[in-house]
């Protein structure tokens, strides 16, 4: 059963601007997982089609995850996503997550955004164009650390 907040997706960055139809529906196609601290969500390298949003806990995204060249490339919190890439790019996973305390995540699949798309391709364009908005802002945010960094 699942016990998924019930407006956790109105809380998402790439929803906003959803009528409360689509958020219905993407909710019920969401599934809720948990993991320890420590634990590893995605690893880089593997094959992805989910998306993860975070309920509760952080996580941390970090390339090289195990060798001595390990990067972090972000920390993220409840009301914040990552996967989106793999479903984006249909790749494997660029990085890995890895839980920094106990973590709840809510899962979509790229299917379950086909199935938006098919019910309802007007909300599903706004999702797509959220998506968009994000990638390019992270893409700055690196631009600016790696500027910074590299002076």
């Amino acid at each position: 059963m699942q016990t998924l907040p019930k407006n956790f997706l109105k809380n998402v960055s790439v929803m906003a601007g959803l009528d409360e139809e689509a958020i219905q529906f993407l909710h019920s196609l969401a599934r809720e997982e948990h993991y320890p601290a420590g634990g590893m969500i995605v690893g880089e390298g593997e094959p992805g089609n989910r998306m993860f949003f975070l309920t509760s806990g952080s996580v941390v995204v970090v390339k090289n995850h195990g060798t001595g060249q390990a990067v972090t490339l972000a920390r993220l919190g409840p009301g914040e996503f990552f996967g989106e890439m793999s479903l984006v790019e249909s790749v494997v996973r660029s990085a890995s997550v890895v839980a920094a305390d106990e973590v709840t995540v809510s899962t979509l699949k790229g299917t379950d955004f086909h199935r938006l798309y098919r019910h309802r391709p007007d909300q599903y364009g706004i999702v797509m164009l959220n998506l968009a908005r994000d990638l390019s802002r992270r893409l700055r945010a690196l631009d600016e650390k790696f500027s910074h960094v590299s002076h």
